[in-house]
């Protein structure tokens, strides 16, 4: 794409509107992981990259999208609202009727310019995903924005800017899948939306039953906040090769390990190499953990916030200096805890400890959502080349979050794309330290270590 001519011609309508909801009405949210709204969620982007081919060849996009959106947010009247914050910090909606923000927008380029670039981290999110001055805010502003752009081949880019405080991946999959079903023609959605969030509210009496390391208050020594714009931004694929280079660093009783847990380990630690801390830190690694397999309760529909992040905790010198398999145990472990009660405990500690935020302080969380099928999304098209989240670290603070990403890639093999953001110096150490792992064949081969600076070994 370097050096592409690219002339993007922005039409912003109003915000598209829905029917019905002529009374206000007021919408609690769930005391479960809401913290601070304007730092704990935050924006989530997502795009789709689209052929123009299938029983919808010869229709517009942007004209069938806006309508089924329409459509769809009378279900999901809660979307066309807004935010509020009331008295102790409690979170509701207010649905106002007052719509979300739609843009449509024609690119003089073709789908197939952009290459790998496709995947995260989309070098072009801001010509596909323009931010509407003032538009940004996780109180009182549009709790979705979505942006069409046509493409000169006939493609189509969609993308959508997200209030994580509303929803999570799966949740946002519901709304998807119940757009496209009346972009197809469809006059209701397959799946009816249940709000409920108070299913997931604390107990009276609140009380803790576990250990909370994803909240523990982390003083930050060094005090760098570097804003995403300015850090580095890359993407690592894991495909079948990759996968089986690493299962064969570990002993025989974990080479039956999930393929996240694999990954999450070699990115953990390469991570923390990279990042250079002392070896005596602790560090975090939050694991975005799905209530709706485990739950009894959560109805068919739910799309409401229904995770946890259960957290290992190592310190630097000891997560780099042992073998992978270190980290793979603390990771099996932490994913161990995530269980109903353990989500029940979350929403008492939320309570009782005046809605903390997550500790952002030497953690990295990873979101695993290969299982939400953002690559299935179907307007009538046909599915997409790509489709998942646009960027890593932008869930909660710069560079701290990555999400795993079904992605084909060129060679046709079938694996995970993971984005991610570090600074840019320890970017560089990143890239040499992973290149080095797919390179270092001997199995639970310790590296020297030398004060101050730890070196890589599988």
């Amino acid at each position: 794409m370097e050096g592409m001519s690219r002339v993007y011609h922005y039409r912003r309508p109003p915000p598209v509107g829905i029917d019905g909801a002529e009374k206000k009405v007021f919408l609690t949210m769930s005391h479960l992981g809401i913290g601070s709204p304007e730092t704990h969620y935050g924006r989530w982007f997502f795009r789709w990259c689209f052929w123009r081919q299938g029983r919808m060849e010869g229709s517009d996009p942007v004209k069938v999208i806006k309508k089924a959106i329409s459509e769809t947010l009378v279900f999901y009247y809660p979307f066309a609202g807004r935010l509020r914050e009331g008295p102790g910090k409690k979170l509701f909606v207010e649905c106002t009727a007052e719509g979300i923000l739609f843009i449509e927008a024609d690119a003089n380029v073709d789908l197939q310019q952009f290459g790998d670039a496709v995947q995260p981290p989309f070098a072009f999110l801001d010509d596909v995903l323009y931010n509407v001055p003032n538009s940004d805010g996780i109180i009182n502003s549009p709790l979705l924005l979505v942006q069409v752009t046509r493409l000169r081949c006939g493609g189509f880019i969609f993308a959508i800017r997200l209030n994580h405080t509303m929803t999570d991946g799966f949740g946002l999959m519901q709304f998807m899948n119940a757009v496209c079903e009346m972009a197809c023609g469809d006059t209701a959605p397959s799946v009816l939306p249940v709000w409920q969030r108070t299913l997931l509210n604390a107990r009276d009496p609140p009380r803790v039953t576990h250990r909370h390391h994803e909240y523990d208050q982390v003083v930050d020594t060094k005090q760098i906040n570097i804003p995403l714009n300015e850090m580095a931004h890359r993407s690592v694929f894991f495909g079948p090769t990759e996968i089986s280079t690493l299962r064969k660093t570990l002993p025989i009783h974990l080479r039956h390990c999930s393929s996240f847990d694999l990954i999450t380990a070699c990115l953990w630690r390469i991570r923390t190499i990279a990042l250079q801390p002392n070896p005596n830190d602790e560090m975090r690694l939050l694991c975005v953990a799905n209530l709706r397999s485990k739950s009894k309760y959560l109805p068919s529909g739910y799309y409401g916030n229904s995770f946890a992040l259960p957290a290992a905790v190592a310190t630097a010198g000891n997560l780099c200096q042992n073998p992978l398999s270190y980290a793979v145990e603390l990771i099996r472990k932490a994913k161990a805890k995530m269980t109903e009660e353990y989500m029940k405990s979350v929403a008492d500690f939320m309570v009782i400890n005046g809605r903390p935020n997550l500790t952002a302080v030497r953690s990295y969380a990873v979101s695993d959502v290969t299982k939400t099928d953002f690559e299935k999304l179907d307007f009538g098209w046909g599915k997409p080349i790509f489709g998942g989240p646009a960027m890593g670290g932008v869930a909660t603070v710069p560079g701290l979050t990555s999400f795993y990403i079904s992605y084909k890639n060129k060679k046709g093999e079938q694996g995970i794309v993971v984005p991610f953001s570090l600074p840019v110096q320890a970017m560089e150490r990143f890239v040499v330290e992973l290149d080095a792992v797919f390179k270092t064949k001997p199995l639970n081969e310790v590296g020297n270590t030398k004060k101050g600076f730890i070196r890589a070994a599988l």
